[in-house]
């Protein structure tokens, strides 16, 4: 299935979106397993942390039924999202949005990401025009980070907008898995199978139970991408890869505003808050950077 121009394409090379969307991704993605997030949530009277993600990450939506958060993050169970309701009742979406830009940049400094004022100004040239020229149309978690105003942080803000475009990746792989006829738990099966994302930390947040994993399993089998006890097969291996293909193939048009020269620009400078989190010790499995491919984009978080 292709989901983008063959011009789109030519403009910017694979390869560089590839690498692009992982750092993106990697720059992202501490949010998730640093101890600022789930401190700051406990100052909103939230302290499980499942309802404290799911506020956090759909605060950018509003004070959306949980049903909409689910239909919006795809590869989560109904039961795992359903525990998320009352987070509005504890403190209103954009408190929630600003305690997570407080724990992004309480955790930024904690852990000492070296970017200078000129580097992260340099940056912002250049993803800005990204994310301000990018379509919207299908991207709604994109579409709800792009509508939220920048925090005075030089940094935090540069995060937000690496976010907007981390999220738009998302919603355009959510579309690809569906086009393919990958469902919400099976794509999770897939991932860990192929071993792009640990089960166990996929099992303890998606909460996919024994019974609709097991019906994953065999519906991934009888396509012949699993073996019948769950060990993914080359073509399964392959089915992974070029469903990652399509997704890039459909972010390329979102890079054209910088070309193939800013996009590498863009990930050279953005790469060093992803290290920074890797050496504090912050990820209980590896993280892909483009460098080193062991975890897809978008599979955490």
């Amino acid at each position: 299935m292709l989901l983008t121009s063959t011009s789109a394409r030519t403009a910017i090379g694979m390869e560089a979106v590839r690498e692009v969307s992982l750092t993106v991704n990697a720059a992202h993605l501490f949010v998730y397993f640093v101890p600022e997030a789930p401190e700051e949530a406990a100052g909103l009277g939230v302290t499980d942390p499942g309802p404290a993600y799911f506020a956090f990450r759909s605060a950018p939506m509003g004070a959306v039924p949980w049903q909409v958060t689910l239909a919006a993050f795809y590869g989560f169970s109904p039961r795992s999202v359903r525990a998320m309701a009352g987070v509005w009742d504890a403190a209103a979406p954009r408190e929630w949005q600003a305690a997570r830009f407080t724990a992004v940049g309480r955790a930024l400094r904690r852990v000492g990401v070296r970017l200078t004022a000129d580097q992260i100004a340099e940056a912002r040239s250049l993803i800005d025009p990204v994310v301000a020229g990018a379509d919207h149309a299908g991207k709604p978690m994109a579409a709800a980070n792009a509508s939220v105003p920048l925090p005075a942080d030089p940094l935090v803000a540069l995060w937000q907008q690496i976010t907007v475009l981390r999220e738009w990746r998302g919603d355009a792989h959510f579309t690809v898995l569906a086009a393919n006829g990958v469902g919400p738990c099976d794509c999770n099966v897939l991932q860990t199978a192929t071993g792009h994302f640990p089960e166990a930390i996929a099992r303890a947040t998606r909460l996919w139970d024994d019974e609709e994993v097991a019906a994953a399993t065999a519906r991934l089998a009888a396509r012949g991408w699993l073996d019948a006890d769950g060990t993914a097969t080359g073509a399964g291996r392959a089915a992974r890869e070029r469903i990652e293909t399509e997704t890039d193939e459909h972010c390329a048009a979102l890079w054209t505003p910088i070309g193939d020269t800013g996009v590498r620009r863009l990930t050279s400078l953005i790469r060093p808050i992803h290290d920074a989190f890797t050496a504090a010790g912050t990820y209980p499995f590896p993280v892909e950077t483009g460098e080193r491919r062991s975890a897809g984009p978008g599979d955490a978080g």
